[in-house]
């Protein structure tokens, strides 16, 4: 019998103990042995939980029991449990986490303290889509050529109803709020914040980059308006915030932004609070995996089946090499990536405006692809809607910073990132 202790009994842990306790049978045929959640740790004890199991506000006694087996990370935040999961290990217990904050910040530290214990974490990434698997084990005979992933529904929610409805952005995440897809702070979410903790935890698997959130390219959707969707209607594209990260000339991208994507693309058919996960292996070619990315039952079915692999015995580093096996690979700085871009100006309504644009942009070395102008006036000013060939973001900051400069333009200059 493998014992399981759980820190954070919330959503998600509660559909972990109850899983685990309705679906028995089946999942003790298939792990070879039973599995018996027996003590879960909460912040507080009054609050009810609807789960058959001991409960107590100190998750020492969860790490420090010596009849446990496995411990299950439930519980959010980065430092805290951190310490915990290090004490769990050092302990020699198992461990399962579904937290991507803790990842994206100490995942190569987990894995030197693991050594050969199992320290697995297929729900911290895209909730029931087994990705992180597909990574480790179904893709491992392929050098990686790129990742590109819709990692967060509450945004991708959002930019649906965007697109689809015409409904702008205050007014979609209140409704986001209200159906309990984004929290009263949603900042860990529009930022794309949760996206890029993801992001980063397949990068490591995908190319053994360490870097941290505060290394890497993370815009939100928050700027995103009507003129934006409206202009990527016009011209075949849907808006996506996505997560990219891929091998260019021997070093590595990654980046989380919100992107136009051409709307035959497969990604961008991806709609609601779903996520999806291209992959590119050099000899597989694109594979894609689609599926719920949140959600107490989707999560705590890519838990359980972490605990299931570790009752069957399987071993393996945790990122799923050892560190250093691709030492060769280098993150590539932000300003040094390279994109198409669309630029948005709202510009006052004269003659000579557009000239002095497509200046400004020229003596920067940008090339516009093509330009369409809106007449509805506000305040005096046009939208003037740009798209450029392919140049370094350093490039498109400074052509920004000069148009802003300019007398008929100011501050009102937005961008976005084009991807094919």
């Amino acid at each position: 019998m493998i014992k399981v202790g759980i820190l954070g009994v919330g959503t998600v842990g509660q559909s972990v103990v109850k899983i685990l306790q309705e679906n028995g049978d089946i999942i003790s045929a298939r792990a070879g042995v039973k599995i018996v959640p027996v003590i879960g740790a909460v912040k507080d004890l009054n609050k009810k939980r609807g789960v058959d199991i001991e409960l107590t506000d100190n998750p020492m006694e969860v790490v420090d029991n010596p009849e446990i087996d496995i411990v299950v990370e439930l519980m959010g935040g980065v430092e805290e449990p951190y310490r915990l999961v290090k004490k769990a290990l050092e302990n020699g217990k198992s461990v399962v986490t579904a937290n991507k904050a803790l990842l994206a910040y100490h995942r190569y530290e987990l894995q030197e303290i693991a050594g050969s214990l199992p320290l697995f974490y297929e729900a911290s990434v895209a909730g029931g889509i087994p990705i992180i698997g597909a990574l480790r084990n179904g893709l491992s005979a392929n050098h990686i050529e790129s990742i590109v992933g819709i990692l967060n529904g509450t945004c991708n929610y959002m930019l649906t109803k965007m697109i689809q409805e015409g409904v702008e952005y205050d007014e979609v995440l209140k409704e986001a709020q209200a159906l309990g897809y984004a929290e009263a702070d949603p900042t860990f979410d529009v930022g794309g914040f949760d996206a890029a903790h993801k992001l980063l935890i397949l990068a490591s698997i995908a190319y053994g980059i360490d870097a941290k959130p505060e290394d890497i390219l993370i815009e939100g959707i928050e700027n995103i308006t009507s003129s934006d969707v409206e202009f990527a209607k016009e011209f075949g594209y849907e808006i996506k915030l996505l997560g990219i990260a891929k091998k260019v000339n021997g070093s590595v991208e990654i980046r989380v932004h919100p992107s136009m994507i051409k709307s035959s693309h497969p990604i961008a058919k991806v709609d609601g609070v779903m996520n999806a996960v291209s992959v590119v292996g050099d000899r597989v070619g694109q594979t894609m995996f689609y599926g719920p990315g949140a959600g107490g039952d989707a999560t705590a079915s890519a838990v359980i089946a972490d605990i299931i692999e570790i009752a069957r015995g399987n071993r393996g580093p945790m990122l799923g090499y050892k560190r250093g096996l691709e030492s060769g690979l280098k993150l590539i700085n932000s300003d040094n990536i390279e994109s198409k871009y669309y630029l948005k100006l709202k510009v006052l309504d004269k003659p000579g405006v557009l000239a002095a644009v497509t200046s400004v942009l020229s003596e920067c070395g940008i090339s516009i692809s093509s330009v369409l102008q809106k007449d509805s006036r506000i305040q005096n000013r046009v939208r003037l809607l740009l798209t450029t060939h392919k140049f370094k973001e350093a490039d498109i900051k400074e052509a920004i910073e000069k148009l802003k400069a300019l007398e008929a333009v100011g501050d009102n200059v937005s961008m976005m990132r084009i991807v094919e």
